[in-house]
C-alpha cells in the first residue's frame, strides 16, 4: 500500500510540525495592562504563628515595564485582590485592564438568564472593576501571563531569603518591608522604561466613593414590613424611606471588608439612594400546638365481599363453570 500511494505521491515521510506559538509582545504603555497572581509558598519557611503553614503572596506586574507591587495574605480571596488593587491605584492609578486566571475571584461565565440579556458574568470583584473602567482578561493558561508567573519564582528565592535574614514571621511585618524597602530597590534595579512614555493610568473619578465600589452586593426583596432579610439579620428600615421604597421593590445591601451593611435602593427616577435601617425586632416564636395523647385504634378483621358480589361470579380462564363455583363457594362467610 506504501509502494502504491508513493507512487501516486500520496506519501511523504516528513511529519507536520505543530506550529509555535508567537511571544506576545509587551504593551506599550505604563498601566495598559497589570498581570495578576496568587503565589501560595513557605514565605516565612516555618517561622511565626503559621508554623509552616503556606500563605499567598498578591502579585501584580506591569505588563509595559515589570514594575511590581506585593501584598501577603492568607489566601487568594476576594478582600486580598481588593487589597493589592486599592493600593496599586493609590500609588500609580486606575488600570486599563488586569490579565488574570479563570478563576471564580476574577472572571466567570454567565449564567443562562445573563447570557440571554446579552449581559456579561461579573464576580464581586469584577463588578467592582466595572464600576473603575477596568476590564478583566483571563489567561487560558499559566504561560499566558509568564512574566508574572516568573516574577513568582523570582520572589520565592530572592524574597525568602531577605525575610529570613530580618526574622520577619508574618504578613503585617512583611507587607512593612515590602513597601518600605525591598519593592524601591527592586523596582529601580529591574523596571524597564515603557515602549510609549504615556501614561494609561486613568484618574479616580471623585464622584465614587470606597464604601460604594470595593464592597460586596447582594440583592434582596423588600417585604410587606418593610424588612430586609440579610442571613440571620433583619434590616428594619426607618419610617422616612418606607414612603419612597415600595413594598416588594428590589433592594441591593453592600457589605463592606469591616462587615458594614448598606440598604440602596435603585430607581430610574432617583437613582441610587441609601435607606437608613435599624435591627429587626425578633419576630415571636409560634405556640406549639397541644398535642392530645394518641389513643391505639382497635384492631380491625379483615372486609370480605359479600355473597352477592360480583366478584364471587368470577370465573378463572380454564375453569368450568362447577369448578369456578366450587373455587368460590368457600370464600362466603360463615352464617
Amino acid at each position: 500500500l506504501r509502494e502504491w500511494m508513493s507512487g501516486a505521491e500520496l506519501w511523504s515521510r516528513t511529519r507536520r510540525s505543530r506550529a509555535k506559538a508567537k511571544r506576545r509582545e509587551r504593551r506599550a504603555h505604563f498601566g495598559e495592562l497589570v498581570q495578576l497572581d496568587g503565589s501560595f509558598h513557605d514565605w516565612f519557611e516555618g517561622r511565626g504563628e503559621r508554623g509552616g503553614r503556606r500563605s499567598c503572596v498578591m502579585n501584580r506586574v506591569d505588563d509595559a515595564t515589570g514594575r511590581t507591587l506585593l501584598r501577603f495574605a492568607e489566601q487568594e480571596t476576594i478582600w486580598a485582590a481588593v487589597d493589592g488593587l486599592r493600593a496599586w491605584i493609590e500609588k500609580y492609578g486606575v488600570p486599563r485592564a488586569l490579565y488574570t486566571d479563570w478563576k471564580n475571584v476574577y472572571k466567570r461565565q454567565p449564567t443562562a438568564a445573563e447570557e440571554a440579556a446579552g449581559e456579561e458574568g461579573h464576580t464581586h470583584f469584577g463588578r467592582m472593576c466595572a464600576k473603575l473602567g477596568i476590564e478583566i482578561i483571563a489567561a487560558g493558561t499559566p504561560q499566558a501571563k509568564g512574566r508574572v508567573e516568573r516574577s513568582n519564582g523570582t520572589q520565592q528565592d530572592r524574597l525568602i531569603k531577605k525575610m529570613r535574614l530580618l526574622g520577619i514571621t508574618d504578613d503585617a511585618a512583611a507587607n512593612a518591608y515590602v513597601d518600605g524597602a525591598y519593592l524601591p530597590a527592586y523596582n529601580a534595579r529591574y523596571a524597564l522604561a515603557p515602549a510609549s512614555q504615556v501614561d494609561y493610568h486613568l484618574p479616580r473619578d471623585p464622584g465614587l466613593r470606597d464604601e460604594d465600589v470595593f464592597c460586596l452586593e447582594h440583592a434582596r426583596t423588600l417585604s410587606r414590613d418593610f424588612v430586609v432579610q440579610f442571613g440571620k439579620r433583619g434590616l428594619q428600615l426607618d419610617r422616612g424611606a418606607r414612603g419612597r421604597v415600595p413594598a416588594g421593590a428590589k433592594v441591593i445591601v453592600r457589605e463592606t471588608q469591616s462587615g458594614e451593611l448598606r440598604v440602596i435602593h435603585c430607581s430610574r427616577l432617583h437613582g441610587e439612594r441609601e435607606c437608613h435601617w435599624t435591627p429587626a425586632a425578633p419576630r415571636a416564636a409560634k405556640p406549639e400546638r397541644a398535642s392530645a395523647p394518641m389513643t391505639p385504634k382497635p384492631p380491625e378483621e379483615p372486609r370480605r365481599p359479600a355473597a352477592d358480589h360480583p366478584w364471587r361470579a368470577y370465573r378463572h380462564k380454564g375453569m368450568k363453570p362447577s369448578q369456578g363455583n366450587a373455587g368460590v363457594a368457600d370464600l362466603t362467610p360463615p352464617s
